[in-house]
């Protein structure tokens, strides 16, 4: 049965907060005070005012309840019922403009209740509007429901006076059991939220991130919800308990509810047709549009829910986009690309800078007894066309996977391979080095498409967009201590085993090739770290190169920290200073972020110098002058591979007969496409290789 009760109609608009959770001192109306920042100064009405009012069909359970600035104007309210407390700023005869929508400043056909409104603000109606706080030259027209209750938290998952912990809102990441469930809180960060699932098994650390979130906003009921100036919210349904920033445009939406939709002038959000939001965050600058459906969720920073996607318990880190597909229980880093209508993702740490193609099932079925899989994949993970992957599986940065239903759990620990399943000899076919061989052009291009789309203008976090890092470097020398141990047959295929949870053998192919190339690849990132070094510091020889090198001869561990690179050293101290006390909060937490981003150049240069000197097999005494010249021209010989591999891989597509068959002639085959010796990422690519000849040319004559 339905509870309807039943209350005396002149409360209607009054005691918002219950009486007990109200601060002693206090009344009702103290958040509202607090959070209206508008400057206007209030009057009475005056009996014109009233008459105007009653006039044009207005009520009022108290019209001295009805607060005005003093270039309010009556005859600009028409048809409306007040109840409460309402403050209204100043309304002038100008009509605002907003995409071809065009409004009359004012009040019209509105029921509002206890609520304060800015100057010159659009509204017509608003079936129900009670309890906000809105800004200057805000439009809202055909709202059935906009409204805040006193419990609101705006989709912060925490507690308001007197609620008990089981109505807490978490979110379920990586894991559908629930057990790396993290709260979720305006300013949410992917390495926060990383931080937070991972370590489980450190309960103080746990109990400490409960603590900052519960800390940053208090318990207090009673904070009305709040529409920042310019915003424009048109054809709605239901927007409850939602907290909305300036300049967001709202349209067509079904029901937002207990969220919080961060958007300013020059990092506008918006949300569209048919849309239903429910407990989540959405970032500065993000575009939810066309039935997209998102429950328990965080939307970081310029991102992009689209066409009926569908996200729930799970974090989308800054710069991505979603489509038209379902993503559960998964945290994902920064540059993640899912498109296609048939893609799915479960229970999964995606780590930035991956895509997902058509048919993908990332985590499609479970192998034990319970909905508790996980899969952990490295930054530039690509699983192809209808590629099907069991829990659990993990696999190493930038691993492209070909199209198969694979049968069982994967682990494959080495980067920048090609996985198939070959189905016709039943055996697992891995290719290391394959990027490298045959698809430079798209790994070179990635990199530089995710630092062009980066489109924060707050960098609390230090992305790493390069291939060649300390991550993946540290990757090529674990592989190369697998891949050395391997015996090949003459054509460089080598069999290994626990890759794959069958009793079916695993394939590497190209095994010798792959050596070559990761060792190549590491001291390629070597050079290059110590060649920018020399540039940014003006070293002016080869001494003063030695003296500002780290005595350091240890690699050192690295984690990604959502989309973040840091020393696990580093991680180790932060949880140590954490459960201490030293760092209080999230925003000392985040300035560790900060700092280890101002530092990440040395730290990375000192990474790449033990790289060299190891995968060299020399001691830094060993490292001469004679011996960096050599290297300086390898770097410059191993650029002009790479340019000539993201030439020939990109040139593929125009030589191919099955690529040109749908062309008459090239003519018209370089008028649709473009032609290849046009194209401008391949010419910025010649252009870096001109400036890295010179640059080296430069350096080998003062590295005396």
């Amino acid at each position: 049965m339905n509870i309807i009760k039943k209350h005396p109609v002149n409360n209607l608009g009054y005691n918002f907060i219950d009486k007990k959770f109200i601060p002693a001192g206090k009344d009702e109306y103290h958040l509202r005070y607090k959070h209206n920042k508008t400057g206007i100064e209030y009057r009475k009405l005056s009996a014109h005012d009233i008459e105007a009012l009653i006039k044009n069909r207005n009520t009022s359970d108290d019209w001295n309840k009805i607060l005005v600035s003093e270039k309010f104007n009556a005859e600009l309210v028409r048809n409306c019922k007040f109840n409460g407390l309402v403050r209204i700023g100043k309304l002038e005869p100008y009509y605002l403009e907003f995409h071809n929508l065009r409004m009359p400043v004012g009040l019209y056909n509105s029921t509002i209740i206890s609520s304060d409104i800015g100057n010159n603000v659009c509204i017509d109606n608003v079936t129900y509007l009670s309890h906000y706080i809105i800004g200057n030259e805000v439009m809202i027209a055909n709202v059935n429901e906009l409204a805040t209750t006193d419990i609101a938290k705006f989709g912060n998952g925490i507690l308001k006076d007197g609620e008990d912990e089981k109505t807490r809102v978490w979110m379920e990441l990586c894991n559908e059991a629930g057990g790396r469930s993290v709260i979720p809180f305006n300013g949410m960060l992917a390495g926060d939220a990383w931080l937070w699932s991972k370590y489980r098994d450190d309960e103080e650390l746990m109990r400490k991130f409960k603590e900052f979130t519960d800390d940053r906003y208090g318990k207090l009921r009673g904070y009305y919800g709040k529409i920042g100036d310019r915003t424009v919210i048109k054809n709605c349904k239901i927007i409850k308990d939602v907290w909305v920033g300036t300049d967001a445009y709202f349209k067509g939406a079904n029901k937002l509810k207990n969220i919080t939709v961060n958007s300013d002038e020059n990092r506008t959000s918006q949300i569209g047709e048919g849309c239903e939001l429910v407990n989540g965050i959405v970032g500065y600058g993000c575009r939810v549009f066309y039935g997209v459906k998102a429950v328990r969720f965080v939307l970081s920073s310029h991102s992009q829910l689209k066409y009926g996607a569908r996200l729930i318990n799970s974090f989308l880190g800054n710069n991505s986009t979603i489509s038209c597909c379902e993503v559960l229980n998964s945290l994902i880093f920064p540059a993640h690309e899912q498109h296609h209508n048939n893609s799915f993702l479960c229970a999964a740490v995606v780590m930035g800078q991956s895509n997902m193609a058509a048919g993908a099932t990332i985590g499609s079925n479970h192998n034990s007894r319970a909905a508790d899989g996980e899969i952990v994949a490295g930054r530039g993970f690509w699983p192809g066309l209808c590629v099907s992957l069991k829990h659990n599986s993990k696999f190493a940065s930038f691993t492209i996977i070909a199209k198969s239903d694979f049968p069982a759990e994967l682990n494959i620990p080495i980067p920048f391979c090609l996985v198939s399943n070959d189905v016709a000899n039943d055996k697992l076919v891995v290719m290391p080095g394959y990027w490298f061989m045959y698809n430079m052009y798209a790994l070179a291009r990635n990199e530089w498409k995710y630092i062009t789309r980066d489109k924060r203008t707050e960098k609390i976090q230090r992305i790493e967009y390069d291939y060649l890092a300390p991550d993946t470097i540290n990757e090529l020398f674990d592989a190369l201590k697998i891949l050395e141990k391997l015996k090949c047959n003459a054509e460089g295929t080598a069999i290994i085993s626990n890759w794959e949870n069958t009793h079916r053998k695993t394939e590497l192919h190209k095994v010798p090739q792959a050596i070559l190339i990761f060792k190549e690849l590491i001291r390629y990132y070597g050079t290059i770290q110590l060649l920018n070094h020399i540039n940014q510091n003006k070293v002016k020889d080869f001494n003063a190169l030695k003296k500002s090198l780290s005595a350091k001869i240890q690699r050192s561990e690295w984690l990604n920290i959502g989309g973040q690179l840091v020393q696990k050293t580093e991680v180790e101290k932060l949880k140590r200073d954490v459960k201490s006390g030293k760092i209080k909060n999230w925003v000392e937490l985040h300035n560790f972020y900060r700092q280890q981003g101002t530092a990440y150049d040395t730290y990375k240069l000192n990474h790449a110098y033990t790289s060299l000197l190891e995968i060299c097999g020399i001691t830094p005494k060993q490292f001469t002058p004679a011996l960096f010249k050599q290297m300086l021209q390898q770097a410059a010989d191993t650029k002009e591979w790479m340019c000539k591999s993201i030439f020939d891989s990109r040139a593929k597509d125009y030589n191919s007969p099955f690529r040109k068959m749908v062309y008459d002639t090239n003519e018209e085959m370089n008028k649709v496409l473009g032609r290849l010796e046009d194209n401008s990422f391949i010419q910025q690519q010649l252009a870096d290789l001109d400036d890295l000849k010179k640059t080296v040319k430069a350096v080998i004559k003062k590295m005396k």
